[in-house]
């Protein structure tokens, strides 16, 4: 099953190192933690506590350690206090990410342990600037290197009966870019979703703060149609400061993302194509010096476009974040070979 031919992959990566897990208590990071402990040498999970993360998440984060067994370390600090963060800017989750790391390289280095995180290859294909600290610090991501996808992760922790948390993104994720970040508004976003977990009964809550407008999303829409409960969220919401409330009713969706459009070429009859759009522009000069450890590369940084062999195929990245993919034999084929060519594509901010 190739499932756990991916799970064995990671149990070999693992073994007998001794490692600092990024561990925040949710799906990702409890896999990681829970292989690492069964594997390593030693394994130690680190939850940087940022004083923007969910009521719950911290909480949640000491009981699933403490299940699974790993050694737990809380290390607090208020990011609310650094003004590059606190101003919100673009590339807020990269800010966020590079001083959350630095605190657990800083831990890391002090005896001797490597940091590793729980990015699968699914998150290589959201925009997520953050991910470039990892290269910068060495960040090690066993998921990645082992082809691990956000639905593996999940049937993995279903396998291996894994608890972990639903909800452990930063709120400052909720807030409009460029709107300044404080503790108002990070506090009256936990008190609208823990209010909302209390009405719909969803694990999963999203309150979406749009320059002082809510915006409501839950998996369990059904239970907040319905007037009085509607009213009262209206006047809980604006009684803590929203302007408006709103409600999504496409709901909150974690649903299955494709990693490729498959796309029979049309005048060879067996040459077939993917191709896949990143949501971030591609670093080609970076990229180009990472893909030489797959093949043979042809690279135009001017251009914009790097051009890689490798095991028959021939794949082309384009600096908008383009990849198309010729000579391959179907779309798993197509699959298999983005997951490998991901792994070594570095990004812009």
């Amino acid at each position: 099953m190739e499932l756990e031919a991916k799970l064995e992959r990671i149990k070999d990566y693992l073994k007998d190192k001794r490692v600092l897990i990024a561990f925040s208590g949710g799906a990702d990071s409890s896999l990681l933690a829970y292989i690492a402990f069964e594997m390593s040498k030693e394994a130690l999970a680190v939850t940087v506590d940022n004083g923007v993360m969910p009521s719950d998440c911290i909480g949640n984060a000491v009981k699933i350690a403490k299940t699974i067994g790993i050694k737990h370390v809380i290390v607090k600090e208020d990011f609310l206090k650094d003004e590059s963060f606190r101003s919100n800017p673009p590339n807020r989750c990269y800010i966020c990410k590079n001083k959350m790391y630095s605190k657990l390289v800083e831990i890391a280095d002090a005896d001797d342990f490597e940091v590793m995180d729980g990015t699968n290859i699914t998150d290589l294909l959201d925009d997520r600037p953050g991910i470039v600290v990892n290269y910068g610090k060495n960040i090690k991501s066993p998921f990645v290197k082992a082809g691990l996808t956000s639905e593996d992760v999940r049937n993995l922790l279903e396998m291996l009966k894994i608890d972990y948390s639903k909800s452990t993104t930063c709120m400052a994720t909720r807030i409009s870019k460029n709107s300044e970040i404080t503790p108002k508004k990070i506090n009256r976003l936990k008190y609208a979703e823990s209010l909302l977990k209390g009405l719909s009964g969803s694990e999963v809550v999203r309150v979406r703060d749009q320059d002082g407008i809510a915006l409501i999303e839950v998996t369990n829409i059904e239970k907040l149609l319905n007037s009085g409960v509607l009213n009262h969220l209206d006047s809980e919401l604006k009684a803590v400061g929203f302007k408006r409330v709103t409600l999504d009713i496409g709901g909150y969706s974690g649903s299955k993302k494709d990693i490729v459009v498959y796309k029979p070429c049309k005048d060879e009859k067996h040459k077939i194509m993917f191709e896949t759009e990143l949501p971030y522009t591609i670093n080609i000069e970076e990229t180009c010096k990472e893909l030489k450890n797959l093949g043979n590369v042809k690279c135009s940084v001017e251009m914009g476009i790097a051009m890689l062999e490798i095991k028959g195929r021939n794949v082309t990245i384009f600096k908008t974040g383009k990849i198309v993919a010729r000579r391959l034999i179907d779309e798993e084929d197509a699959e298999k070979l983005l997951i490998e060519v991901l792994l070594y594509i570095r990004r812009n901010i």
